[in-house]
């Protein structure tokens, strides 16, 4: 999975197709015509509303693919989780990043593959060592 570049519409199409559903059922669930799902698979992008829908009316969670972007391409910088943020925000505080199983696929790919080492993965994903360790160590045992 090429978490680098999301064509949404795509994803949505495959998953489509994987769970065999209708696109009569599709057309009533989310009150549009036929057309107009054609188009939302060609569309690279699209209203959180609509991949809202999507995502219940499939059962899979295609918002977790951008959280996996965010995690791998533009992580937090300098978070300390001990210190109180000097103003109290009102959106949600993430103690921890959620790494899915596609991420350390990628990430240990990635060591196998010598396109990086084990310090440029903790640098550049800001990773920690103690959890790069234990994803290699139970990769052997698999």
């Amino acid at each position: 999975m090429d978490f680098k570049t999301l064509h949404i519409g795509k994803l949505i199409k495959k998953k489509v197709m994987e769970s065999g559903m209708e696109t009569s059922r599709i057309c009533n669930f989310l009150q549009l015509e036929e057309e107009e799902i054609d188009l939302m698979y060609q569309s690279a992008s699209m209203k959180t509303e609509i991949l809202l829908r999507w995502s219940k009316l499939l059962k899979y969670d295609f918002f977790r693919l951008y959280s996996q972007h965010l995690i791998l391409y533009a992580p937090q910088q300098g978070i300390n989780y001990n210190k109180k943020p000097a103003t109290e925000s009102k959106l949600p505080e993430f103690r921890k990043n959620i790494y899915t199983q596609e991420v350390i696929d990628f990430i240990l790919e990635l060591i196998q593959t010598g396109k990086k080492t084990k310090l440029e993965i903790v640098e550049e994903y800001r990773i920690p060592k103690t959890t790069l360790y234990k994803w290699i160590s139970k990769n052997k045992t698999k």
